[in-house]
């Protein structure tokens, strides 16, 4: 079957989105990450990365990116299995992604009437006899609501891959003796890894570059590398150092990206493999 002539005439937009919204945007970012205050260039921003003040803010992007992933996934996963058991799961699945549908803003300021000092948790805390306390603007309040705001994106992909697995391999595996622990280990995770990595890179890279629940939540008591941009940009204006920033975010979401690829496996309902 002989190619369309006229095939390449219908990859003009696609081409012309990536040059305009992914290539030109990255190299903009390169390109201002040479120059200082003046429009001069330097490479002074680079070794303004590398010094201590930076290298702790990345490290502790990272590990709040951490745990907010690894709650992430421990909330999501036997909740996303306890979704393929149940009997209406799509409806229950709708249920967890809807919230995901309502502006990030907003969610961000229900949560300060939450855990104001006046709020209904400080409440519930002085009914109990152990309140009122400080909530918000703590690490533990800025930690709670970005779990909350990436959980739909964690559940999602695993709940997909969970959903693939032929159920004639769980009951193989249980027919040859195998407990319900060597079974998840040995069966069930393996087959389901893909969801979690696509869950990985939807929950960590975004938590590397939170901004809004940082200022809102956390006070500016918590600085990742999406507050230092932001504070680069609009604050002091030093777009070459915001730039600099930016350029070591993109690099580190490519090492994620490349860490957590997929590898297609088998065990899907079809029986086949790749």
């Amino acid at each position: 079957m002989k190619d369309n002539p006229s095939r390449p005439l219908y990859l003009v937009p696609y081409y012309l989105w990536i040059a305009l919204f992914v290539i030109a945007p990255i190299a903009l970012i390169f390109y201002f990450s040479f120059l200082d205050l003046t429009g001069a260039f330097t490479l002074e921003n680079y070794q303004n990365f590398f010094s201590s003040v930076y290298l702790r803010m990345t490290l502790s992007s990272f590990w709040y990116a951490f745990l907010i992933t690894l709650i992430t996934i421990v909330i999501a996963y036997p909740t996303a299995y306890w979704l393929t058991k149940t009997k209406h799961k799509q409806l229950w699945l709708l249920l967890i992604i809807i919230p995901s549908w309502i502006n990030l803003l907003l969610k961000a300021y229900a949560f300060i009437g939450i855990f104001g000092l006046y709020g209904p948790a400080n409440k519930l805390l002085q009914t109990l006899g152990a309140g009122p306390w400080q909530i918000l603007f703590t690490d533990f309040s800025f930690i709670f609501v970005s779990v909350y705001i990436f959980i739909p994106f964690m559940v999602l992909p695993i709940f997909n891959s969970l959903d693939k697995i032929n159920p004639a391999l769980i009951d193989a595996s249980r027919d040859l003796g195998a407990s319900a622990f060597t079974t998840f280990r040995r069966v069930i995770f393996p087959l389901a890894i893909n969801g979690v990595k696509s869950g990985i890179q939807a929950v960590f890279i975004p938590a590397l570059s939170l901004f809004v629940i940082t200022r809102l939540i956390a006070g500016n008591k918590v600085i990742t590398l999406g507050t230092a941009i932001e504070q680069q940009f609009l604050v002091t204006q030093n777009w070459g150092m915001g730039s600099t920033i930016a350029v070591f975010l993109i690099l580190f979401m490519i090492i994620i990206m490349m860490l957590t690829g997929q590898k297609e496996k088998g065990g899907s309902y079809n029986g086949k493999t790749k």
